[in-house]
């Protein structure tokens, strides 16, 4: 907590002053963002580092394996599709992304089983993206496997999104714009998903 604590300091003597203004813009005016960015909880994976994006810029939900369900309006607890609701209806984002990244624990656990210790929730959360397994079976390396099942499952949760009526009739009216995006940790390169599901850099 100390460390935390001390980057807190450091914040409000060095960055505050200078994004105060843009601070207390947000504050009075709300917020607009045009982008929505569904990413990883992975520690490694900073959306706002990554695109270079200030306070105000990016709607961010972050969770195991950058996951979306399918839509499910029941009573059970939906914060992914919560904040896709949001961030659609309510916010009216024009472009959403689905970014996957390399070395993703939850989909090394999808491929290779889930530790025990962590059975509660991760096991029935990651099968959102069971199919994403068959990805890697052709390949020739367990690293090979372990990108194309990583992309897989962006693929997996933009047909997901397109599963929300809201999000369907946004995208077919041209004001919303699904994207599918894999980031390399090692690497620092991006690497976007085409209109065929293949990914290039961007």
């Amino acid at each position: 907590m100390q460390r935390l604590l001390d980057g807190y300091r450091r914040f409000r003597e060095d960055t505050w002053p200078q994004q105060r203004a843009r601070f207390e813009a947000l504050a009075a005016q709300g917020q607009r963002p045009r982008t929505m960015i569904i990413a990883c909880s992975d520690s490694r994976v900073d959306p706002q580092m990554i695109f270079a994006a200030a306070p105000g810029e990016l709607f961010i939900v972050r969770n195991v394996a950058n996951l979306v369900p399918p839509y499910m309006p029941d009573a059970a607890f939906h914060g992914t599709s919560a904040a896709v609701e949001f961030a659609v209806r309510v916010l009216g984002v024009r472009d959403l992304v689905v970014m996957g990244h390399a070395l993703c624990g939850g989909i090394r656990a999808l491929r290779e089983g889930v530790p025990p210790e962590a059975g509660d929730f991760i096991a029935g959360w990651i099968n959102i993206a069971a199919r994403a397994r068959e990805a890697g079976l052709s390949c020739d390396t367990p690293e090979a496997a372990q990108e194309a099942c990583e992309h897989e499952a962006v693929r997996i949760s933009i047909a997901n999104l397109m599963t929300f009526p809201w999000v369907a009739a946004a995208v077919a009216a041209g004001t919303l714009t699904l994207h599918g995006a894999h980031f390399g940790v090692a690497t620092g390169r991006l690497v976007l998903m085409d209109a065929e599901g293949a990914f290039a850099p961007a």
